[in-house]
C-alpha cells in the first residue's frame, strides 16, 4: 500500500539520500553539495523555502517530491513547481510517481493554483513517456535560464547602472 506524508526535520537524512540517488541516476552526482542541516533550515524547518513529501509502500520509503510554489502574473494566480520526483528503482511501475503528482495536484487545487510545473532531462525518455500518459506536455516555447555560482556572484557584485542610458 502506498501512502504519502510532508517530510519533517528527522527525516534529513532520508531526504538527502533520496536526493544522491536522484542525483547519480541523473548523472549528476558530482553536483549535490546539500547537508542534513541544510536541508533541516531550508527544507524542513520552520523558515523552509520549500517542502517535501515522502512517499512508503508498506510502510518503507521509496520516493520522494520536492517542490515550491512560485507566481504567474500572467493568470494572478500562484503556481506550484515541482524541483524533484524521485523513485527507488524496486517501486517503480507501481503506481509510486503517479500518486505522488495527484498528491502535488491536490495541493495545487487547494492552494489555488493555476498550474504546477517541472523540468525533466530531455534524455530521460522513461519520464517523458510517464509524463505524457498523465496528460502533461512539454513546454516547447520556453528555455530554462540558470545563473549559479560565480555567475551569480558577478551578477550581484556588478554597480547598478540605468540601461536607458546607453541610447
Amino acid at each position: 500500500m502506498i501512502s504519502i506524508a510532508s517530510a519533517a526535520p528527522e527525516d534529513a537524512a532520508l531526504v538527502l539520500a533520496f536526493i544522491r540517488e536522484l542525483a547519480a541516476y541523473e548523472r549528476l552526482a558530482h553536483a549535490v553539495a546539500a547537508t542534513e542541516e541544510d536541508l533541516r533550515r531550508t527544507l524542513l524547518g520552520p523558515e523552509a523555502c520549500a517542502h517535501a513529501l515522502i512517499a512508503h509502500w508498506d510502510g518503507e520509503p521509496v520516493g520522494f517530491a520536492v517542490y515550491f510554489f512560485n507566481y504567474s502574473t500572467f493568470l494572478g494566480k500562484p503556481g506550484l513547481y515541482l524541483e524533484d520526483l524521485y523513485v527507488r528503482p524496486a517501486a517503480r511501475e507501481r503506481g509510486v510517481g503517479r500518486r505522488l503528482l495527484a498528491h502535488l495536484a491536490s495541493i495545487a487545487l487547494e492552494r489555488g493554483c493555476g498550474r504546477m510545473e517541472w523540468a525533466v532531462l530531455d534524455w530521460n525518455e522513461r519520464a517523458i513517456r510517464f509524463y505524457r500518459s498523465l496528460g502533461a506536455s512539454p513546454n516547447e516555447e520556453w528555455t530554462t535560464y540558470r545563473l549559479s555560482g560565480e555567475g551569480l556572484r558577478r551578477l550581484a557584485a556588478a554597480p547598478a547602472r540605468d540601461d536607458r542610458a546607453r541610447g
